[in-house]
C-alpha cells in the first residue's frame, strides 16, 4: 500500500509541476491506456487499438466547439443566407444532372426525391468539396478523454477503429469534422456503421470516395427516420393576424383541415392541403418572421444533425434545386445575413485595407471578426464582429474615391 501511496503521489506531483500542455498530454496518455479494454470489449482487436492509438496526441481545439455549434449561435438569418444562396443552388442543380442515374436508382430503392438527398449534399460538405481537415481519431480520442459527453464519444472512437479494422475506409482518409462525422454526407461512425450502404457494388461502403454509397446512405439514414415519399417536408405559409402561435412547435401537430380552419393559408397561393395529415407550426424566428407548417419529413430531416435551423436549411435548398422561390416573407431584422459570395467580398475589402485576415475564402473566422471590429468602431458601427450587410453597405462606400 505504501508504495502505491508513494507512486501516485509522485504522478500527482509531476502533474502539478507541468504546463497545462504537458498536464493534458499526460492525462491523455492514461486515459487511452485506460481505454484499451473498452474497446476490446467493443470488438476492437489489441493488435487494431494499439496500432492507430500509439501516435495519437490530443487536439485540445475540439473542446472549445462543443458548446459553439453555429445551428444554435448563429442568427437563423445568418446562417442561412450562407448554406442556401444562388451559388449552392447552382452547384446543386449542376449536381442533380450529373448523377441522375445514380439518383433515380436511389429513389427507387429508398423512396426519396433526388432533390432532398443532393440537398443534404450541399448542406453537410458542399457536394464534396469540404470534408472537414481533422483526423476523426484525433479528434474523437481527446473528445473521449475531456470535456462533456465523454461516453458519447468514446462509442464514436471505438466505431471509427472498427470501421478501419474491417476495411471500409483507409485509415488516412478518415478526416472530417470536429465532432467525427466524415464523408460527402458527414456521417458519424455509428451511423455509418448503421446505415451507410454499398451502392456502387464494390464490397464496401464508402461515404468518402463513392458517391453513389453516400447518397444512397443519406437516402436510407432518412427512410429509416421516417421519410414518408407521398408527404412533402411542408411548406411557408401565412397566418391570420390574430392567429394564437403559443402551442407552435414541430412536436404539436395538428391535421391540415385544423390548419386551414384557423385561416393559415400558403405563401405561395396555392392551397392548403386537406385532409387529416399532420403538421406542426414552424416559427424559427417567431410570429414576425417566415412561418411554416412542417410534417413528419421534417422531423426525418431535424433527426440528421438535431437542429431546426439545420432542418429547415436542407428543407429550403430542396425546395430551391426544384425551381422554389427564396422565403416570401422576409427575416425580422435590419441587417440580413450574407452569401457566401459577399463574404467574400467582405474579406477582400478588409484585405484592402490591410488587415491580415488570410485568403478571403467566405469562412468568417477569429481574424476576420477581429478585423470586422476594428472597421465597425471606424465607421460608427456596432462593433460585433458579425458580417451582416450593414457592415458590408459601410466597406463598400469606403472603398468608393
Amino acid at each position: 500500500m505504501l508504495s502505491r501511496l508513494t507512486a501516485s503521489t509522485a504522478v500527482l506531483a509531476l502533474l502539478t509541476a507541468a504546463t497545462p500542455v504537458q498536464a493534458d498530454e499526460a492525462a491523455f496518455a492514461a486515459c487511452i491506456a485506460g481505454l484499451r479494454a473498452d474497446a476490446q470489449a467493443k470488438g476492437v482487436s489489441t493488435a487494431t487499438y494499439d496500432t492507430y492509438t500509439g501516435g495519437l496526441a490530443p487536439d485540445m481545439a475540439v473542446i472549445g466547439f462543443l458548446d459553439a455549434q453555429p445551428e444554435f449561435v448563429t442568427p437563423i438569418w445568418d446562417y442561412l443566407a450562407a448554406l442556401v444562396d444562388d451559388e449552392r443552388v447552382a452547384d446543386g442543380r449542376a449536381m442533380l444532372a450529373e448523377w441522375s442515374s445514380v439518383l433515380t436508382r436511389v429513389e427507387a430503392e429508398y423512396g426519396v426525391d433526388a432533390a432532398t438527398v443532393v440537398a443534404v449534399w450541399g448542406v453537410e460538405s458542399n457536394y464534396g468539396r469540404n470534408f472537414g481537415s481533422r483526423p476523426l481519431l484525433g479528434s474523437l480520442s481527446t473528445l473521449s478523454c475531456f470535456g462533456r459527453r465523454q461516453a458519447f464519444f468514446r462509442g464514436e472512437f471505438f466505431t471509427t477503429l472498427k470501421i478501419i479494422q474491417e476495411g471500409h475506409v483507409a485509415p488516412e482518409r478518415l478526416t472530417g469534422s470536429w465532432a467525427g462525422a466524415f464523408g460527402h454526407t458527414q456521417f458519424m461512425p455509428s451511423t455509418f456503421m448503421r446505415l451507410a450502404v454499398d451502392f456502387d457494388g464494390d464490397g464496401r461502403r464508402d461515404l468518402v470516395d463513392s458517391v453513389p454509397d453516400a447518397l444512397a446512405s443519406t437516402a436510407n439514414f432518412l427512410k429509416r427516420a421516417g421519410w414518408r415519399s407521398e408527404l412533402p417536408w411542408g411548406f411557408e405559409v401565412s397566418l391570420p393576424r390574430a392567429l394564437d402561435v403559443s402551442g407552435a412547435g414541430r412536436r404539436n401537430k395538428q391535421p391540415m383541415s385544423a390548419w386551414a380552419a384557423r385561416g393559415v393559408k400558403r405563401a405561395d397561393g396555392q392551397a392548403l392541403p386537406t385532409g387529416a395529415t399532420p403538421a406542426g407550426l414552424l416559427l424559427p424566428a417567431g410570429k414576425q418572421g417566415p412561418a411554416f407548417l412542417v410534417t413528419r419529413n421534417f422531423d426525418a430531416l431535424y433527426s440528421y444533425n438535431a437542429a431546426e435551423s439545420y432542418g429547415l436549411a436542407i428543407a429550403h435548398l430542396s425546395d430551391r434545386l426544384r425551381g422554389g422561390a427564396p422565403f416570401a416573407t422576409p427575416w425580422p431584422t435590419d441587417d440580413p445575413g450574407l452569401s457566401r459570395a459577399e463574404r467574400r467580398e467582405l474579406q477582400q475589402l478588409l484585405i484592402a485595407r490591410g488587415h491580415d485576415i488570410g485568403e478571403a475564402d467566405g469562412m468568417i473566422g477569429a481574424r476576420t471578426r477581429e478585423a470586422l471590429k476594428r472597421e465597425q468602431a471606424a465607421l460608427g458601427l456596432a462593433t460585433d464582429g458579425r458580417a451582416g450587410q450593414r457592415t458590408l453597405r459601410a466597406l463598400r462606400a469606403a472603398a468608393r474615391p
